[in-house]
């Protein structure tokens, strides 16, 4: 290339770069007139779903919540606690919580994938990703499996050859045929059999000489057997982490058999008993709560009419210039003054019944307001309970759910522990094949003669019925990381995950008992100040009563006849506030010993299944009790659940020793004064007065 036409080449070129680096943007012109489609100045919004669910009734269908200043008589609906306890078990399927009403971390509405609900056994149960796997997916992994393939193909190319068989620039046509199918089952013991059958179809038009047939059909039938003889061999590994898989190994570790299966949906049942444990303890709480709500607003309303009385005798006699030497004016301003102080705790108590109210209605399911307003119907509980404290002990170290499931989480760790330790020795496997190949001129025929041989290759399955052509491999197959750094790993975590796992069980049994003695004492308390309580009550009564007669002889200023009425009014508060804390210390106690769902009498029991299910396992079941039994099989895992009525726990009662280290004498108090029964009678009429709304 000459000198001239290179500078030629580059002068041409400069001015082609320019033209490509500079772009315009003419104004272009469009047929006829259309709006602006398809454009948008922004990439991000705020966007809502297509679908739409229908609004629950119990949201679209109720009138206003109740308020302080309503004028409406809503109906008074008498509910006893077994129909609160009832309502609660059938309106919540997604399990709600009393402490999380109002915060902004309620699962209901901040995340309610993780809303405890009915539905989460079933969905454990149905589960199929790691770490979440249920019986089903489990055992999926040992069902037979079928895959099947056929693929035909042609190739036409053209031969560069001299010596080519259809002549010189001739084209090759080639046509292929695959044919696999394969039957393969996994068996509890780790080994797997497979079954295949294989065609693999070759034909052209330019064969040569040497070669028999223009087409050709090659394929076998064979059977294939691999044993797992060292690491993950055996029925029992198989049953904890599954079927031994080298490429998800580290993925799926040992922990998708079928046992840490069943374990998991135990552990899912357990979460799902202790939510409804917590459902019943906050119904109950709620129910006794608004309970005293009613109990204060009574209260409030006889002190805020006795007010309300002092106060109209004090502004009579301040009209009339003082009826007695005691009376001053600033009388009637303190019984005025006593009179809108009752009054706002009166409008505060019906505020507090609306709000409670409220509250346990979210805990039953109903809607806000569905033109009743809930009054307990039940009185609480007034007699003594005396626990004993070995038995509830016993019974919560058995009852508790928590212990339960860390129990279960034990045995789980204990038997992927197990499994880890298998994969500590070499991956040793046995692999054996059998196979029967057949050969032809054509797939199916029915003469033998090929006209060629007198082999009869004319029909490939022909001869592999025929059975002459065999073939079989046998040996092992081993594999072994040195150091075996990653399964030792595995153990060591394992140990140390089961260590932390029983350390936290003897910690929880700990904190039980703990639990257990607060409620014990808690139960003690609450009874005896509520004694105590109502003892100062009918004080209080007494000194209302003398007052009163003392203002009326005017020997008492009504200074102390309102204070005396305060008493009162407090006196009355602080029993009713006792008596309902005492009911939900017993409730508190049945919790904590976890039998609140017997003491409500409420099982658990298992959803019914497809008629067809009864049938196949009876079949089944009728199947396995005429089998011949066989002393060498082991046709069952170790026990990892137990009958509830089997659980036994054993208490080392230490010995009491009865002297006195201290030497302190005991005190004894002077008795208490004592009262009349004419006062007692009227006090405990004064405290089962009817529950009234206003």
């Amino acid at each position: 290339m000459s000198q001239y036409f290179k500078q030629f080449l580059l002068c041409l070129m400069i001015p082609i770069t320019l033209v490509g680096c500079w772009t315009s943007h003419d104004k272009l012109q469009y047929l006829g007139e259309a709006s602006l489609n398809y454009y948008k100045d922004h990439v991000s919004e705020i966007n809502y779903p297509v679908e739409e669910e229908p609004l629950s009734e119990n949201v679209s269908f109720h009138t206003n919540p109740h308020q302080l200043g309503d004028r409406q008589k809503d109906e008074v609906w008498d509910l006893s606690l077994v129909e609160a306890v009832q309502l609660a078990i059938s309106n919540n399927p997604i399990i709600r919580s009393s402490s999380t009403f109002g915060s902004p971390g309620n699962p209901i509405l901040a995340n309610g994938e993780t809303a405890p609900s009915i539905y989460d056994p079933a969905i454990q149960e149905t589960g199929i990703l790691f770490g979440r796997r249920g019986v089903e997916a489990a055992l999926a992994d040992f069902d037979a499996r079928l895959t099947a393939s056929m693929l035909w193909g042609r190739n036409e190319t053209v031969q560069n050859s001299r010596v080519f068989r259809n002549g010189l620039g001739e084209t090759l046509a080639a046509e292929t045929g695959q044919f696999q199918s394969a039957l393969s089952k996994t068996f509890a013991n780790g080994g797997a059999v497979t079954v295949g059958h294989n065609w693999n179809y070759t034909g052209t038009n330019g064969f040569a000489p040497t070669e028999l047939f223009p087409s050709t059909y090659i394929g076998n039938l064979q059977a294939q057997y691999r044993l797992p003889l060292l690491a993950g061999s055996g029925t029992e590994y198989n049953r904890i982490a599954g079927p031994l898989n080298p490429n998800f190994g580290a993925i799926s570790g040992v922990s998708q058999g079928v046992l840490i299966s069943r374990i998991n949906n135990d552990i899912t049942l357990a979460d799902f008993e202790n939510n409804v444990q917590n459902l019943l303890k906050d119904v109950e709480d709620g129910y006794w709560n608004l309970y005293l709500r009613y109990r204060f607003y009574n209260t409030a309303v006889s002190a805020r009419n006795s007010a309300l009385r002092s106060w109209q005798e004090a502004k009579a006699k301040l009209d009339v210039g003082g009826g007695d030497a005691n009376f001053k004016p600033s009388d009637e301003a303190q019984a005025r003054d006593r009179y809108f102080e009752t009054r706002a705790q009166a409008e505060t108590s019906l505020s507090d019944i609306y709000t409670a109210e409220l509250l346990l209605r979210r805990l039953l399911g109903l809607p806000v307001n569905d033109g009743k307003i809930i009054r307990p119907a039940d009185e609480p509980a007034a007699f003594e309970l005396v626990p004993d404290w070995q038995s509830s002990l016993s019974q919560a170290l058995i009852e508790r759910v928590e212990l339960r499931k860390q129990k279960f989480t034990i045995k789980s760790l204990k038997l992927q522990l197990k499994a880890a330790k298998s994969l500590t020795r070499p991956s040793l496997d046995f692999n054996s094949s059998y196979r029967i190949n057949g050969f032809g001129d054509n797939l199916i025929s029915q003469g033998t003669a090929d006209g060629v041989t007198n082999k009869g290759l004319r029909s490939g399955y022909g001869t592999l019925t025929r059975g002459n052509q065999t073939g079989w491999n046998l040996g092992l197959t081993m594999t072994i990381p040195v150091g075996f750094r990653s399964a030792k790993a595995q153990v060591h975590n394992y140990e140390l995950r089961l260590a932390k796992a029983r350390a936290v069980l003897s910690t929880q049994e700990m904190e039980i008992s703990y639990e257990l003695a607060a409620a014990f004492q808690q139960v003690a308390e609450q009874y005896k100040v509520a004694q105590t309580n109502f003892n100062r009550g009918k004080a209080a009564l007494l000194r209302k009563k003398l007052f009163n007669a003392e203002y009326e002889a005017g020997t008492a200023t009504l200074d102390l006849l309102l204070r005396a009425q305060a008493s009162l009014e407090e006196a009355e508060r602080a029993y009713f506030s006792s008596i309902v804390q005492y009911n939900q210390a017993i409730t508190n106690l049945e919790y904590r010993k976890g039998t609140l769902l017997q003491y409500n009498n409420i099982h658990l029991k298992e959803g019914g299944w497809m008629p067809s299910a009864y049938r196949d396992a009876m079949r089944r079941a009728w199947a396995r009790s005429h089998a011949l039994t066989n002393n060498r099989l082991r046709s069952s895992s170790d026990d990892f659940a137990l009958p509830k009525n089997s659980r036994t726990v054993e208490h080392v009662v230490p010995a009491v020793d009865n002297k006195d280290d201290h030497n302190i004498e005991p005190k004894t108090l002077p008795p208490a004064p004592a009262i009349s029964e004419e006062f007692e009678l009227e006090f405990e009429d004064e405290g089962k007065n009817i529950l009234r709304k206003e």
